[in-house]
This record gives C-alpha cells, sequence and structure tokens, in this order.
C-alpha cells in the first residue's frame, strides 16, 4: 500500500500547486490549459484503445454499460455529490467544476495498464517501480488538471486509495482473473472513457463519462468468459 499512498500525495501535492495556478489564470489562459489537457487525453485515450483486441466485445461493453450508467444516473450523482463536497470545503468553489475536476482526474489516474499491473506486482511481489512511476506522472498531470479545474482534482486521490489500494491488497486473489487479456481489454476500454474525456474538454462533444464506467465491469467480464466463448465462436463461424 505504501506505493499508492505516495501516489495520493503525488496528487494531492500536484493539486496544491495547480491551485496557485487557478486562481491567477484568466479564462483566456484557462481555456489554452483545456485545449492542451484534452488534446493529451486524447492521444492517451486513443493509444490505449487500440491495445482491445476484442473490437466487438468492447463495443457491446461500452453501448451496454453506458446504457447501464444512464439509468443508474452515476454521472448526475457525482455532480450532485461534487456540488454538496464543494459546499462543503469551499464556498467559492464550483459544485459542477468540482466534480467535473473530480470525475476525469479520477479516470485519468485509475484506467490504465500502469495502475492494473502496478497495483497487482506490488501486492504479489512488493514491486513498486512500476506504481512510483505512475505516481510522478500522475502528480505532473494533476498541476495541469488543478491549473484549470480546481479543487477536484485532488479529491481524486481518494478514489486512487479505494481502487488502486484495493488491488493491492486483493491482488493474490485477483491474479487468476486479470489475465493478459483482462488488461489489455480493460485498458482498450478505459482508452475510449479518456477519449471522451478529450472530446469534452475541447467541447467537440458534451459527453456523460461518468455512465460509461460500467463498462469496464463489462469488458472484465467478457476477458473472464473468453476461453468459453472462442469454442463456441469457432463451431458457429
Amino acid at each position: 500500500m505504501i506505493a499508492t499512498i505516495i501516489n495520493c500525495l503525488t496528487v494531492i501535492i500536484g493539486t496544491f500547486l495547480g491551485l496557485l495556478f487557478h486562481k491567477r489564470i484568466k479564462d483566456d489562459f484557462k481555456g489554452i490549459v483545456f485545449t492542451g489537457i484534452g488534446i493529451i487525453s486524447l492521444i492517451i485515450g486513443i493509444k490505449m484503445s487500440l491495445e482491445t483486441t476484442k473490437i466487438l466485445a468492447a463495443a457491446f461493453s461500452l453501448v451496454t454499460g453506458g446504457l447501464l450508467g444512464n439509468f443508474l444516473r452515476i454521472e448526475d450523482r457525482m455532480l450532485s455529490l461534487g456540488d454538496q463536497i464543494s459546499k462543503r470545503v469551499s464556498k467559492k468553489e464550483d459544485g459542477k467544476d468540482f466534480a467535473s475536476g473530480f470525475l476525469n482526474a479520477s479516470v485519468l489516474f485509475c484506467v490504465g495498464a500502469m495502475t492494473i499491473v502496478g497495483a497487482l506486482k506490488a501486492g504479489i511481489s512488493g514491486d513498486y517501480e512500476l506504481i512510483l512511476t505512475k505516481s510522478v506522472m500522475d502528480g505532473f498531470m494533476s498541476i495541469m488538471l488543478a491549473a484549470a479545474m480546481g479543487l477536484g482534482v485532488g479529491f481524486s486521490a481518494v478514489i486512487i486509495l479505494l481502487y488502486q489500494g484495493g488491488l493491492t491488497l486483493l491482488a493474490s486473489t485477483l491474479e487468476p482473473i486479470i489475465t493478459p487479456l483482462a488488461i489489455s481489454e480493460l485498458t482498450g476500454v478505459g482508452g475510449m472513457l479518456v477519449v471522451m474525456i478529450g472530446l469534452n474538454l475541447l467541447k467537440l462533444k458534451t459527453i456523460k463519462t461518468a455512465n460509461y464506467i460500467p463498462a469496464l465491469f463489462i469488458a472484465l467480464f467478457f476477458a473472464s468468459i473468453n476461453p468459453y466463448l472462442e469454442p463456441i465462436m469457432e463451431k458457429l463461424f
């Protein structure tokens, strides 16, 4: 868990550094930051998306996950939560901006292969190198995100602690499930969510990214049953 705690600290420190710029930069400069982060998100997301080897399963996961998330109103609930937290934390912080920063940072910091593989390595063999490398990257990204989006970015550390820390603690149990195929499919579908963030930041399209989070669990399900599906598909086609 020590590596995950360090990761959380780098995000928190990066957020505080970003907030120093957040209060001083004008809206036009903030737009430049949004554009830069949006383009970076698109590049990262596209690169991650290409990791999928089961494109039909990924498409089904994304659509089904989006429908499920829309039914559960995940994005709306996160915006409501962000509004409530922002009122308690800072009266100057807009609830919607807070939730946006929290959501975008949480997705960016948690859906990549480095999170999954790094957490498993840390939990099984005590190898922290990958998570520590990710910590440095997340720290620098949190500076840019916080400069544009504000305090909500720092609260993504809670999600990192729960998700990444949970993977580390359960590494021995999850090892049989998190196969190379599962990692590639989770990375691929996660990359598609990062692309959505990029499109939102560039204001090319408004997408409720949080509603698609269930797609990650559906992708993991398909990867786990793939050994049983492949013989059936070969017989049919």
